[in-house]
């Protein structure tokens, strides 16, 4: 369905989506404070700790971040996902013209329709899928950041890489939902800003 999709890509576009096909990892070895915020954010969810929920996955972009030499990105953490008749938006990243310090990525803690907070590791891997299109500009350099195979090879290998070793790759390989591009739209208007694709 995504080679569906490049199809309507202009050359120069398709030639990105190709760069992005090709590459399936993200190496970096995890500081010991990165491990520990991982270790500490399934309780601060399970708590409703919106703060706490908050400071730790900041801590988690900042290190994946640093480690990859890489500006890092504010985080803001919400309470109930926006929805309408397609679906939930789970997570957004926010790249605004030229890339700066202002970019942004936003999660939310509670599903929309039950109000039930979000399970520790959908949690984690819509954190991951956002620092993944953080990534794709910042660290790998790609113009735009699409829905590869390899984007979300990446963004697996980045949660493993993260979860291991108490984490068994056949228990987390599982992908997450796909962000909604609609959604983005309706709930947060862009207004000079650029949105990757969702």
């Amino acid at each position: 369905m995504r080679r569906h999709w490049r199809a309507k890509l202009t050359p120069f576009q398709q030639r990105i989506f190709d760069r992005s096909t090709a590459v399936t990892t993200i190496e970096f070895d995890p500081t010991s404070q990165l491990r520990a915020a991982v270790k500490a954010l399934p309780a601060a969810l399970e708590a409703e700790e919106q703060a706490r929920v908050a400071a730790l996955s900041q801590t988690i972009v900042n290190h994946i971040c640093r480690k990859l030499r890489v500006r890092t990105v504010q985080v803001r953490v919400h309470g109930t996902r926006p929805s309408n008749q397609q679906g939930e938006l789970h997570g957004l990243y926010t790249q605004y013209s030229g890339g700066s310090k202002n970019d942004s990525i936003q999660v939310w803690m509670r599903t929309a329709k039950r109000k039930q907070t979000v399970a520790f590791r959908t949690f984690l891997r819509t954190l991951l899928h956002e620092v993944c299109h953080h990534l794709d500009y910042t660290y790998f350099h790609f113009r735009e950041s699409y829905h590869t195979e390899g984007f979300f090879q990446r963004e697996s290998s980045l949660f493993h890489r993260l979860m291991s070793p108490t984490t068994q790759p056949s228990q987390a390989a599982q992908k997450p939902s796909q962000s909604l591009s609609s959604l983005v739209q309706e709930f947060l208007p862009s207004q000079g800003q650029t949105q990757p694709e969702r």
